[in-house]
């Protein structure tokens, strides 16, 4: 069994530390658009966003981005009740990845042909996918780690998908450098994927459920 670190004081650390890195980062997503916003008194507002459509793009992508991770670890520690030297380790890997990300978002922001850029920018991003499957599986096999409601709101089968998608994403974005970011939309179908493979395993469950009153 994976040791564990059993204070409340100590998962609700984890969680704060997790948060204020989460919202430094993406608070930092925002310097370029305010470095572009020093420019407004030397044209007007159309031309500066068309000017600079790659960065406010960039900016709004890689929000979104973070946003979803941080609902992944979000729902993973609400149903969790104890954190194992596992899942400590691996979150600082996540963490770093999420720390990183608004470096990456700056460079896609100023190219999108750059073959380097892009497999830095999905690569970073699918590390931190590959981070969290690993903490939800870690999660999901301990019984010692996983709140007795907690199976409904961990789906390491996302985490997997999601990562797999990833990789499709990384390999096509360095064999094929003319999709660039956009190869991120992959990650639109490995959502339906995810859903159909979430409603297939609660429909299972609930067939194993029933089963035993029918006999």
């Amino acid at each position: 069994m994976t040791p564990t670190l059993r204070t409340d004081r100590g998962l609700d650390r984890l969680v704060n530390f997790s948060d204020a890195t989460v919202a430094i980062a993406i608070t930092l997503l925002l310097l370029p658009l305010v470095d572009v916003a020093d420019e407004i008194q030397h044209e007007s507002l159309g031309d500066l966003l068309a000017e600079h459509v790659g960065t406010v793009v960039a900016f709004f992508v890689s929000f979104i981005v973070i946003s979803r991770l941080w609902l992944s670890h979000h729902r993973l520690f609400e149903a969790t009740r104890s954190y194992s030297t596992l899942v400590l380790r691996v979150n600082f890997v996540w963490l770093a990845s999420i720390a990183f990300l608004p470096f990456a978002s700056n460079l896609i922001a100023q190219t999108t042909h750059d073959v380097g850029v892009n497999a830095l920018y999905i690569g970073t991003i699918a590390v931190t996918s590959l981070s969290m499957t690993v903490m939800q599986w870690a999660v999901w096999r301990d019984p010692e780690l996983l709140r007795e409601d907690g199976r409904a709101l961990l789906h390491p089968i996302d985490g997997a998908v999601t990562f797999i998608s990833l990789v499709v994403a990384l390999i096509g974005a360095v064999f094929v450098p003319a999709g660039g970011p956009y190869w991120l939309f992959l990650l639109v179908p490995a959502g339906w994927v995810s859903g159909w493979l979430e409603r297939r395993h609660h429909a299972g469950d609930l067939h194993r459920h029933r089963t035993p009153d029918a006999s």
